[in-house]
């Protein structure tokens, strides 16, 4: 290796990361043509008995648990370091019992602030390999602020260094949780777009009853499901034009609460509306499930709302998305007078929270119009 490393030591790699901090790896050679394990970062400085002795151990760490090890990166944390808590976090029943997309996404945002890059007395460091007890709010605001162009994701910083940090004060690491009190950025409070009635007549103009691409159109807007849901509906769920399953959200989800408990699935049972029903015997899979992707079999979510996604763009709507659908038939629903308990019934929501978002909306606008016309001043009286 070039540069400080006077010890020359097999199996290394270097590169830069986009900061140009120079990143040294231990790879484990190949043994019959393959290699076993995966590669493991070393911190400490090269040509040291530290960087030594973190060598000694990657290339002695077993190779099948490396293999297995496919929750977390197999790294040496410096320990009492920021990333040395990440890992502990990781590895805590707090963190194992989430949901498995939950889990991968708290895992990128955390290692991409492990590997973000802070200003100190001493220079610019790596703010995984920090002290986390010397971390302070104007800390965590400064790694939320590196996204402020992107409020949710800046957010998500918050949320995620919230967790680890909560899991640092249970076990008694620290006696201050430096996230408390770092106010949320405001975002888009409108989330995804909601469908208009008119934007729902353009594309079914565009996609007619009989294509696959109406017919998912048809199970979003009338069954009020997520795009997770929405590809696993089919014939297997029907009793007696009714649809009944367990909502993928949090099906398997283990994740504790604060208050011990864990997530119950959510079972579903909606009408077979006639709209639906049309379009369903229009557009036979020959599949158990409603939507066949092109290789035959069912959709995948992600690849279900990048088809959707696309489809609306054909259709001339390149704002609108599922998720979007999805709100929309809630805000047509409150339009024509359902009350939250029936929006509840129907979305599959616990609380009344979520429910009244629509509502409320929708009262308002009623009221508006049979208030209106309150603002015209009363004529004056002629005098007899």
């Amino acid at each position: 290796m070039k540069g400080a490393m006077k010890v020359e030591l097999p199996n290394l790699l270097k590169d830069k990361d986009r900061h140009g901090k120079t990143r040294i790896y231990y790879r484990p050679p190949k043994q019959n043509g393959k290699r076993f394990g995966k590669m493991v970062r070393l911190y400490a400085a090269p040509g040291t008995p530290e960087f030594v002795a973190e060598y000694r151990d990657a290339v002695n760490r077993p190779a099948e648990t490396s293999a297995r090890s496919k929750s977390r990166p197999a790294t040496l944390a410096k320990p009492h370091s920021l990333r040395w808590l990440v890992e502990k976090y990781k590895a805590s029943a707090n963190f194992l019992t989430l949901g498995q997309s939950t889990k991968k996404a708290r895992n990128g945002i955390l290692e991409s602030i492990c590997l973000s890059v802070a200003d100190t007395k001493y220079g610019q460091v790596e703010r995984g390999t920090l002290p986390f007890v010397e971390m302070r709010a104007k800390h965590v605001r400064a790694v939320r602020d590196e996204k402020i162009g992107l409020p949710e994701a800046a957010n998500g910083r918050l949320k995620a260094l919230g967790q680890v940090f909560a899991f640092a004060m249970r076990e008694e690491l620290v006696t201050t949780d430096p996230t408390v009190g770092v106010e949320y950025l405001p975002g888009n409070s409108e989330g995804f777009h909601t469908w208009t009635v008119e934007e729902v007549r353009q594309y079914e103009q565009r996609w007619p009853i009989g294509t696959k691409q109406r017919l998912a159109l048809d199970i979003l807007l009338y069954t009020g499901t997520r795009r997770s849901d929405a590809v696993k509906l089919g014939k297997h769920m029907e009793r007696e034009e009714w649809l009944r399953f367990t909502e993928t959200k949090n099906r398997n989800s283990r994740a504790l609460s604060r208050r011990g408990k864990t997530p119950k699935p959510k079972h579903r049972a909606i009408p077979i509306l006639p709209e639906l029903r049309a379009s369903i015997d229009a557009c036979p899979s020959g599949h158990l499930v409603y939507l066949v992707s092109a290789h035959g079999g069912p959709y995948k979510e992600t690849s279900f709302g990048n088809s959707f996604r696309d489809w609306c763009n054909q259709a001339g709507l390149p704002q609108c998305s599922a998720h979007g659908l999805r709100k929309a038939g809630a805000t047509i629903a409150s339009d024509n007078g359902a009350t939250t308990h029936q929006l509840m019934a129907v979305y599959g929501w616990e609380t009344l929270k979520q429910a009244e978002l629509y509502t409320k909306a929708a009262n308002r606008i009623r009221l508006a119009r049979d208030a209106m016309h309150l603002l015209v001043p009363p004529k004056n009286k002629q005098s007899a």
